[in-house]
């Protein structure tokens, strides 16, 4: 960082300070902030008080880990900040998690399980994470603390990490998720479509979630999940003796996304230009009627999910050879080329958390609390907002210097 940062960032959180409404706390926040941009690998409590000399360990460690404040009201600052930065109807809602490996057993939440950074089961902690993101940019507005079983199910480990009692109860990442986006929503967040992968799309009741909340979306599903032709009817079975049937069934059977799409039309879709050229894949995208209705015993096959809402199902055949699948309830009327631009933005979000781990140090706190850990987060998510401010004003600088110019060489034409 050549420009005079320091500066600026001081200006930029002005409404931060004036939500802390705490003269220590507001001179703490600032150099706590600075100490996760500033030089240095390490960006743990110690190193970054030993780097600004704006303030003790005590006191930075004071501020994050032990002291009364409440981060509502900066993380409503922080959406507010976000939805000026890329916020709009043409802006996306990213859902997805991170992963920070833990070494021990006393860090809250940290416990053997899938670490999406490292793609394997290792002793971590999970964060659901959310991203609101456009032309590119992505400001992490959300990161919560998944607690596995093992953790919800030991009321003295819960308390001595601090974990507040209504976070008590066991609670699926699609459920901290649906929450994060209500919280998102009643801030006045602006955003067109929320976005996730397969371990959030394959949970019915989280694609259901977000449409009752009237929300477009578009979702990653394995393979495997069940799926009815959009013109599938509700029929009466005909029986040859006993008592007439109550209830409709499917006139056609459930079958795979993978088999659904077997017969489709693929076709090669460039969604948008990279820095290598058209990004592109082969698509194949059909209505379909989604199994996830309420269970119900069909014939001899047991009970099965009748169908719920129509939707697209989208698939994509990548030049390595992978098959990848996907739900949207994007119009009916909605082009591929936009079906697969959506699908594909979700990969912004994968920037900034490796910004949030590799600029920032979401992934160096040292504390084992509940409290601490959100509050570094919370820090980490401040200083990438900052940073997209400023990375956007220059791109801005460049691109009127360019007009210039060429204004310039055009008149002394």
């Amino acid at each position: 960082m050549d420009w005079d940062w320091r500066s600026e960032l001081d200006t930029w959180l002005a409404p931060f300070l004036a939500a802390l409404r705490h003269k220590t706390r507001s001179r703490m926040c600032p150099a706590y902030i600075a100490g996760l941009m500033g030089p240095g690998d390490r960006k743990s409590i110690q190193p970054m008080a030993a780097r600004t000399g704006e303030a003790s360990y005590d006191q930075l460690h004071h501020f994050v880990a032990s002291g009364a404040w409440d981060a509502a009201p900066l993380e409503t600052v922080l959406l507010t900040e976000a939805d000026r930065i890329v916020g709009g109807n043409d802006a996306w809602l990213i859902i997805d998690d991170t992963s920070l490996p833990k070494k021990g057993t006393h860090s809250v939440g940290v416990a053997p399980q899938y670490a999406s950074t490292l793609g394997k089961n290792a002793n971590c902690q999970t964060l659901v994470s959310l991203t609101l993101a456009s032309r590119e940019v992505p400001v992490m507005v959300g990161l919560r603390l998944f607690l596995p079983g093992i953790w919800t199910s030991d009321p003295t480990r819960l308390d001595d990490a601090g974990v507040p009692l209504d976070c008590w109860d066991y609670r699926t990442k699609p459920e901290i998720a649906l929450a994060e986006i209500d919280r998102v929503r009643s801030a006045g967040a602006r955003f067109g479509c929320v976005l996730a992968d397969a371990g959030y799309g394959m949970s019915a009741s989280f694609r259901q979630g977000l449409s009752g909340r009237g929300l477009t979306w578009a979702v990653g599903i394995p393979y495997k999940q069940k799926i009815y032709p959009a013109d599938v009817a509700m029929i009466f079975p005909v029986t040859g003796r006993g008592r007439p049937r109550k209830r409709h069934i499917p006139d056609v059977k459930s079958v795979s996304a993978k088999a659904m799409l077997e017969t489709a039309k693929w076709r090669k879709v460039s969604w948008r230009r990279g820095t290598k050229g058209p990004l592109s894949a082969s698509f194949a995208a059909v209505r379909v009627r989604v199994a996830d209705g309420p269970p119900q015993r069909i014939r001899d096959m047991g009970a099965q999910h009748l169908p719920g809402e129509e939707v697209w199902l989208v698939g994509e055949y990548r030049s390595t050879g992978e098959r990848k699948y996907y739900l949207s309830n994007l119009p009916a009327d909605t082009p591929i080329r936009q079906l697969a631009g959506a699908i594909k933005a979700r990969w912004v979000c994968e920037q900034g958390h490796q910004q949030l781990k590799e600029e920032l140090g979401l992934d160096h706190f040292e504390g084992r609390s509940w409290k601490g850990l959100h509050r570094h987060a919370l820090m980490s998510m401040i200083a990438l907002a900052f940073l997209q401010t400023q990375r956007l004003k220059q791109a801005q600088g460049k691109k009127k210097n360019r007009r210039t110019t060429a204004t310039a060489d055009f008149a002394s034409d």
